[in-house]
């Protein structure tokens, strides 16, 4: 997809168009950032704007931007453009020599029918050690016609060697709203449901996509219900009591500690959404949008002293059951603290 169409990331995408807009783009790119917010979409969006035949500014943030409608843009989008090239790890995970070794040899030749040759590799920390060697000279001094983009999450798992020569460019977090945006538009949720999702996201696609929205429904359920019974403080045998909600009882000490742990991510959530409101900082950056109207209600009872405290003593307690301190101490301490 172009540029245009890619939620977030605005700051690292105006630079890459005005980079291409002016012949001055790296040939060699690292794209570094979380898992699941959209790296690859946007190194598809660089091959498209290198290609497309119509490619064109759109406004002064997007210099150049392909049109995403033609046989080029299309034939990039489903990976079937002979001048671009994905490569991916093999089943056991890695990325080896031999297809290091392959993609050197494509980038000798010319383009075949665009302009520049494209390859991005996804995953590229998963490159083996003599992968990484192999592909050293070639993106130290590319084939004039030839991009590299390698795109991870950790990229500090790349030899040294490797990231000296790319430039590297970060992507941050994507916020709940865009996150929603994308699952209503490219999975077909419907919004509540993308809402739901977009607030256990912690900013990527990828893990809205993989976790499990209806157990983290429940966790914020018990996570607003605490915070809205301790909007005034009560005496400490309450607030134990008020704070059996966090934890399940009866089930295995795994099942026990991943209960808890949700809705220790559930509280967190909402206290930084709570800071977020106490700061008057503009609602597009709350992570449970479609629970503003209950964020509403406990602002006045939490302003930003109160919302920040609340923020580091579930990150201790996070810390506590790594340490596998019991769940009931964990959440009897946190009952106070709340």
């Amino acid at each position: 997809m172009p540029f245009r169409s890619v939620f977030g990331h605005r700051g690292p995408i105006g630079l890459l168009s005005r980079s291409i807009a002016g012949g001055s783009l790296p040939p060699s790119l690292i794209f570094s950032g979380p898992e699941g917010v959209g790296k690859r979409l946007v190194a598809q969006a660089v091959a498209q704007a290198l290609n497309c035949p119509n490619a064109k500014p759109v406004d002064s943030h997007l210099l150049i931007d392909a049109c995403g409608e033609c046989a080029t843009c299309k034939r990039i989008a489903r990976g079937v453009h002979g001048d671009v090239l994905t490569l991916v790890p093999v089943e056991t995970g890695t990325i080896k020599i031999e297809q290091a070794r392959d993609v050197i040899d494509r980038a000798m030749y010319r383009p075949f029918e665009g302009r520049r040759r494209v390859t991005i590799i996804d995953d590229a920390d998963a490159m083996a050690a003599p992968a990484q060697n192999a592909l050293l000279k070639t993106l130290e001094e590319p084939p004039s016609s030839s991009v590299f983009i390698l795109v991870t999450p950790r990229p500090d798992a790349l030899l040294s060697t490797v990231r000296s020569r790319c430039s590297q460019i970060r992507f941050g977090r994507l916020n709940a709203a865009d996150v929603a945006a994308v699952l209503e538009r490219d999975h077909k949720h419907t919004r509540r449901e993308a809402l739901e999702m977009a607030a256990a996201s912690d900013g990527s696609v990828g893990r809205a996509l993989n976790a499990k929205a209806d157990e983290f429904t429940g966790a914020r359920r018990d996570a607003e219900t605490l915070l809205r019974s301790n909007r005034v403080r009560a005496d400490a045998r309450v607030r134990v009591e008020r704070a059996k909600g966090l934890i399940k009882g009866g089930g295995t000490p795994s099942a026990e500690r991943d209960h808890l742990g949700l809705r220790l991510q559930a509280l967190a959530s909402m206290a930084r959404d709570l800071s977020v409101l106490a700061s008057g900082a503009s609602p597009d950056l709350l992570a449970n949008l479609d629970l503003r109207d209950e964020l509403d209600a406990l602002a006045p009872s939490y302003d930003s002293a109160r919302a920040l405290g609340l923020f580091a003593a579930v990150d201790r307690a996070q810390t506590a059951l790594d340490r596998n301190v019991s769940t009931k101490v964990i959440a009897d301490w946190l009952a106070l603290q709340v």
